[in-house]
């Protein structure tokens, strides 16, 4: 990156989100404020022969607000969420796309399974014998692709800019939103829509089942997620999209946008250790952690809260505690940490992007959502995490830190915008 290019601050000026806990910024806030979780039993699919059988669906959503002059069936859930959250970003930030040079705007979508559904359909239609390749309906086949959500978005806002998709696990979301960053401050672009989404779909479902990362307390699906307790037994999926319209400083401030606040750093890395599990170190959060903040240029004592990526797995608790002591040492007794995983789900590749906006909304409300179904913290897990009700406190820096599979990570710092 040209050094220079550091002079460009960014900032955010529209949030969009389709969840769980709400298809708006006041119900969704409301709902993750007050700890309210949004697990319910499973309606999409057969759920009855697995261990899981519970999620957080959205609810109340019609893509046909959102998708115009088309069957929005024709389309994924997951990207019908993504052009939905986009959409209202747009909206959210008061942006006039018309009056923006289109090249100077781009859209930066994450996610892991999208299109999975276009696939899965083809399949079963060419499967059976009785029929050919004609059968096939063209756009299953186009749509089947994991970047169709963010040439969509590109499509109905009419984005010309570029247009990419980021695959990077459950960081994804967090990896957009930081390559949204990295482009406005590069010059590359004065404004882009940047976010995650993920729907619910069968085969992840069965899939993590398998490899038993999810709490199996169906009879209290409310109080089932519990990261850092020592019952703890793992995490439920979620769905939804969100989507953050950001903005190089003074384009903003040229078109009078609300601010609500800047975007000061941006950290990755791969730990190359293992295909789920993280290092015993910690080693790849300490790294993301440790760029994150340098590349912020503020020292680890400026941080107040961090959404923390708090997944509930027996695995990931202890080590992400550990590395948030390595790094902020005598400080990380004095961090308030909170995991917002058990109130809207694991979005999986929206992950990044819903905690993101959660993380946004503690600065912009003074109030640090909480950790809920935290009553005994295992060993290891000693710090403050915020546990059962949210925390009034000015927050001036906090941080969202996410994990992927195959040792990906990444954390964006945000900070209170001062002019």
């Amino acid at each position: 990156m040209n050094p220079d290019s550091r002079s460009r601050r960014v900032v955010i000026t529209g949030m969009g989100v389709i969840s769980p806990s709400g298809n708006d910024l006041a119900t969704f806030w409301g709902n993750v404020s007050r700890g309210i979780s949004a697990a319910g039993p499973v309606t999409r699919f057969d759920v009855s022969r697995l261990p899981t059988r519970i999620a957080g669906e959205v609810k109340g959503f019609d893509g046909s607000k959102f998708i115009k002059g088309k069957k929005p069936g024709r389309f994924d859930l997951t990207v019908q969420y993504s052009v939905a959250a986009a959409t209202l970003a747009a909206e959210d930030a008061r942006l006039d796309l018309n009056s923006i040079h289109p090249d100077r705007v781009c859209v930066i979508e994450g996610t892991t399974l999208s299109g999975s559904e276009s696939v899965a359909r083809v399949v079963k239609t060419y499967a059976n014998p009785g029929n050919n390749f004609r059968t096939l309906h063209p756009y299953h086949v186009i749509g089947g692709y994991c970047g169709e959500g963010s040439s969509t978005i590109s499509l109905t806002l009419g984005i010309r800019g570029h247009a990419l998709t980021c695959c990077s696990g459950c960081a994804s979301g967090n990896d957009a939103i930081g390559q949204a960053f990295r482009n406005i401050q590069a010059g590359e672009a004065d404004a882009a829509v940047a976010g995650g989404s993920e729907e619910l779909h069968e085969l992840l479902h069965v899939g993590f089942c398998r490899i038993r990362s999810m709490t199996e307390r169906n009879d209290n699906p409310a109080g089932s997620a519990r990261p850092f307790d020592r019952n703890r037994d793992g995490f439920f999926l979620g769905e939804g999209a969100v989507f953050l319209v950001l903005e190089e400083l003074s384009h903003a401030l040229c078109r009078g946008a609300r601010i609500y606040v800047e975007v000061a750093g941006y950290g990755r890395s791969a730990e190359a250790y293992h295909a789920t599990d993280p290092h015993p170190d910690g080693r790849g959060y300490t790294q993301a952690l440790d760029k994150a903040i340098a590349d912020a240029r503020i020292l680890p004592s400026e941080v107040d809260y961090i959404n923390a990526h708090g997944s509930g797995t027996p695995l990931n608790d202890p080590i992400e505690t550990k590395a948030i002591k390595q790094v902020f040492k005598d400080h990380a007794r004095r961090l308030s940490i909170s995991a917002t995983k058990p109130i809207h789900g694991h979005l999986m590749g929206a992950s990044g992007a819903v905690e993101a906006l959660a993380t946004v909304l503690s600065i912009h409300h003074s109030l640090i959502p909480p950790t809920i179904n935290l009553t005994d913290p295992d060993v290891g897990c000693d710090l403050d995490y915020v546990a059962d009700e949210a925390r009034p406190h000015p927050v001036g820096v906090a941080l969202n830190l996410n994990a992927g599979f195959g040792g990906r990570y990444a954390c964006l710092v945000f900070r209170k915008f001062s002019g």
